[in-house]
């Protein structure tokens, strides 16, 4: 008797760890690390973005004096975009995502309406470090948009993980998994990023 039940709990500890598994044991914790990673590939991007803003302020503001209200716009969007923190731990906030989006919008916009002044200075669109500002912006734009399609990529990956079986089971009752928030776009035309060709073909 003892041997048959020493056999049965052999048999019994991998059927119990292969339950486990399909119930989201360490699918769950990946998805969500990976989110994670993506999120701050964005904020990494959005970090590079604000720290070129101002070379390109004050570039512009050289050849270009007169056109305060847009520095200062650009300022001020900066400044509200680089205020709001959304951490790892808010990625459940819809509101909290929203603002960023928003504020990152704004600074966008802010962006846009800068280099389209830039086109009223032809000695500032041959300016060396304008155009390499000019560069490393684009650059920076492009790596914006596929930093948030990542990011994306990723919480729908773990929503669905999250809500379907048989992880669903592990998600909520060994993690009170909560759904992701995707990046959404919340300024008007915020899905596109801004032309940076300051008038160059």
């Amino acid at each position: 008797m003892p041997t048959i039940r020493r056999f049965r709990l052999a048999l019994a500890a991998p059927l119990a760890a292969l339950a486990l598994s399909a119930c989201g044991i360490n699918s769950i914790p990946t998805a969500e690390e990976n989110v994670k990673a993506r999120w701050a590939d964005v904020q990494n991007e959005y970090q590079r973005r604000a720290d070129l803003v101002p070379n390109l302020v004050a570039t512009v503001k050289g050849y270009a004096q007169q056109e305060k209200s847009v520095l200062t716009a650009v300022t001020e969007a900066r400044a509200k975009a680089t205020a709001i923190n959304v951490s790892a731990d808010d990625l459940d906030d819809p509101a909290k995502l929203q603002r960023l989006g928003q504020a990152q919008g704004e600074l966008s916009q802010a962006l846009g309406r800068l280099l389209a002044v830039s086109e009223n200075y032809p000695e500032l669109k041959s300016n060396a470090n304008f155009l390499a500002l000019q560069s490393q912006l684009e650059g920076t734009e492009n790596r914006i948009t596929i930093a948030r399609r990542d990011y994306n990529q990723a919480v729908q990956a773990y929503n669905t993980r999250i809500r379907t079986f048989p992880d669903a089971i592990g998600a909520k009752i060994f993690y009170g998994a909560k759904a992701k928030t995707p990046f959404e776009a919340t300024a008007p035309n915020a899905e596109k990023a801004p032309t940076v060709n300051f008038g160059q073909d």
